[in-house]
């Protein structure tokens, strides 16, 4: 049976702390290999490529990382630059930034680093987004809708994503935009997929089928699969949706959820 995850992931709910503890990014230096990884940041998703960039590189050496730069692949023909492919193939980690997850998936879709990355994720090499670069991990994303919404068929909108992920449709920026909404929205219309809603300053590490939580809040679990009744089909847009018997999970730090039983992991205890 094929894996949720074609290999390890990184996918953290945006705002990432980035001047204090740096839990979240320290914990990707580490599981990039530390002083013996290399690091590339991909700005894709921001058209202000050169200051994302240049923080990312600054706060990743900072705490720890030794070998860090950025990449901007900023027109399709960028994206199947051989060159390009070389500086990504013989690194630890690829770090997508926040910016417009569309821009990411129509720019990198169907390309050589498209192809690229999803082989060098197989092959042990650590994929990690931040808010549009959460989004675009799965098969399906999100790209936009109303946030504070109760869930209806126009509070959402939803295109391919780069396919790291299966049967799962993440959100970010969870429960400080109010997104609940548009994530039963979302699994209303995909009820075989995992909604996973992750707020600002949290993460799920990704391992094949499970994941583990870290940061400073939580991760929201929208299970469509025991789901009943809805009136998803034949609702007009802005009819507010009927969905009845949905699995509904929240996940702080060190808890953690198998995907492929659709099962939370109990609290991993923390060593003294």
């Amino acid at each position: 049976m094929e894996n949720i995850a074609g290999g390890n992931l990184v996918i953290i709910g945006g705002a990432e702390d980035k001047k204090g503890k740096c839990e979240i990014l320290k914990e990707v230096v580490k599981l990039s290999g530390g002083r013996d990884g290399k690091i590339i940041i991909m700005t894709t998703a921001t058209e202000h490529f050169e200051e994302v960039g240049k923080l990312y590189i600054d706060i990743f050496k900072e705490i720890g990382a030794a070998e860090v730069e950025s990449v901007n692949i900023n027109s399709r023909e960028d994206a199947n630059e051989k060159k390009t492919a070389e500086r990504i193939r013989d690194c630890t980690c690829v770090f997508f930034t926040g910016g417009d997850q569309l821009r990411i998936t129509s720019i990198l879709g169907g390309s050589g680093i498209d192809i690229l990355l999803k082989e060098i994720n197989r092959n042990g090499v650590l994929i990690v987004g931040t808010s549009a670069g959460a989004s675009v991990m799965s098969r399906t994303m999100i790209i936009g809708g109303d946030d504070e919404e109760a869930p209806r068929k126009c509070t959402i909108n939803m295109a391919p994503g780069l396919g790291l992920l299966n049967d799962v449709v993440i959100d970010q920026h969870f429960a400080q935009r109010g997104r609940i909404g548009r994530l039963l929205t979302a699994i209303a219309e995909n009820p075989n997929n995992l909604g996973i809603g992750i707020d600002e300053d949290t993460a799920i590490i990704v391992e094949g089928n499970s994941f583990r939580v870290i940061g400073s809040n939580a991760v929201t679990i929208v299970d469509g699969r025991t789901l009943k009744n809805t009136n998803v089909s034949e609702s007009s847009p802005n009819e507010i949706l009927a969905l009845t018997n949905v699995k509904l999970h929240i996940l702080p730090s060190g808890f953690g959820f198998d995907m492929k039983m659709r099962e939370p992991l109990k609290k991993i205890k923390e060593e003294k």
